[in-house]
């Protein structure tokens, strides 16, 4: 990711988060938007391109995914599952927190090798998540 693709991947960012939780208020996204830039610029961003614009990016911080986040026209397309491939590639392991309502994500990390080792609460939404843990090997 280049500095300039920054509102272009927080928006991505955004619009994936209202879309896959509805069960979380809008404006607790919207509220973190330019926090969530600001770490972007500290984190390390894969991202996938097609005819030259960002349509997906991973997110993280050494091994811990932050997040994997596709723009609506392109989900279900692969682009999140190369992205991953691409990481399982690159990391030993991979750690992640998903809430436990995003059926979607939790069932396609599990698809992708992911383990649940904990359930939490997360305090900022009160809502219950999982944190999930890949290994190569």
């Amino acid at each position: 990711m280049q500095p300039k693709e920054i509102d272009n991947v927080g928006n991505i960012w955004l619009q994936g988060n209202l879309e896959a939780h509805p069960f979380v208020k809008k404006d607790y996204w919207i509220g973190n938007l330019n926090s969530v830039k600001e770490q972007l610029k500290e984190a390390e961003i894969y991202v996938s391109v097609d005819k030259n614009q960002i349509v997906g990016f991973a997110g993280l911080q050494g091994n811990y995914l932050a997040g994997i986040f596709v723009k609506k026209e392109y989900r279900s397309r692969g682009v999140g599952r190369k992205l991953l491939v691409y990481l399982k590639q690159e990391y030993s392991e991979l750690s992640l927190d998903v809430y436990s309502k995003n059926i979607q994500a939790k069932k396609f990390y599990l698809r992708n090798g992911f383990k649940v080792i904990h359930k939490d609460i997360d305090e900022s939404t009160d809502e219950v998540e999982y944190q999930m843990i890949w290994r190569r090997g």
